[in-house]
């Protein structure tokens, strides 16, 4: 990036280290920073609306939607997250092939499924075998996307359903009598004041989504943890110009140093937040700012 990094064997000290950290491979890492924000901006909108629907419809009055819900929730928070990631990241996969396969394949005569092995014509396959990297690196971040979305959703449907359950059955009592459809009920009385009780359990969910961003190494997709670790890791002169030890210490450092200053903000924005939903509500946080006006 610099003019005097054309030589780095000359170089050394903080010229060294200035070229060493602009490098392509640098840039990386640099990009990495963004696809693990973009991952939490997208996927936090998302999961909060499978959570909100997961926990509409665990107390529905028809039962099989409320079954649906119910089991939503308790399917996912009973399983480890891990083994979720994985197995939805797949089944993801092979599910939107399937379709592809179904509407660009029709005359397909042999099975999809041939043993162990998932088999699906040429056109069916995401991305297509000659698309361009950059389509196949979207792809995996889509899955890795939805497959946040639909796991976290699920704990947020438990924090949502719960918040539901807290707000005064009187205040529902209340808007019936007036006349209020359940419909009216619910979006207009029940879920504004459902906020301020689910506030504190989705601003733990937030911080567990952002300590489980590092699993998109796990799921393919080269993030932050990703070039730490191979950046950081021992080089000779033979691989590269910037010849250096194991550096890893080093990298994961900085990470925890990034995570650490990225949840700090976000408690802050929470609580914020919390002080403006809890101003005139009757709850200990209401209460509290009552007093002390």
């Amino acid at each position: 990036m610099f003019n005097f990094c054309t030589d780095p064997s000359v170089l050394d000290g903080l010229a060294w280290l200035s070229c060493y950290l602009t490098t392509g491979k640098h840039l990386a890492i640099y990009w990495s920073i963004g696809t693990v924000l973009l991952l939490l901006a997208i996927t936090a909108p998302v999961a909060l609306a499978f959570g909100l629907g997961g926990a509409m419809a665990a107390r529905s009055r028809f039962l099989p939607l409320s079954l649906f819900g119910r089991g939503y929730i308790a399917i996912v928070r009973g399983v480890p997250d891990i083994a979720f990631f994985l197995f939805f990241v797949i089944a993801l996969d092979q599910f939107f092939e399937w379709i592809r396969h179904e509407i660009k394949c029709p005359d397909w005569d042999m099975p999809i499924r041939q043993g162990n092995d998932f088999v699906v014509c040429a056109a069916a396959k995401l991305p297509l075998g000659n698309a361009p990297q950059w389509q196949h690196e979207t792809y995996g971040f889509l899955l890795a996307v939805l497959t946040f979305a639909i796991v976290f959703g699920a704990f947020a449907a438990n924090v949502l359903f719960g918040a539901m359950r807290a707000v005064p059955r009187a205040q529902l009592e209340t808007a019936e009598a007036y006349g209020m459809s359940p419909r009216q009920t619910t979006w207009r009385i029940l879920v504004p004041q459902m906020w301020v009780y689910a506030l504190p359990g989705l601003s733990n969910l937030w911080m567990v989504l952002i300590k489980a961003t590092p699993l998109l190494f796990l799921l393919g997709v080269e993030d932050i943890v990703y070039w730490a670790r191979e950046l950081g890791g021992a080089k000779t002169a033979r691989f590269t110009d910037y010849p250096h030890g194991d550096w890893r210490m080093w990298y994961f450092l900085a990470l925890l140093v990034f995570y650490l200053l990225f949840t700090w903000v976000s408690e802050k924005v929470l609580a914020r937040i919390m002080q403006r939903l809890t101003h005139g509500q009757a709850t200990m946080g209401g209460e509290a700012q009552r007093k002390t006006a």
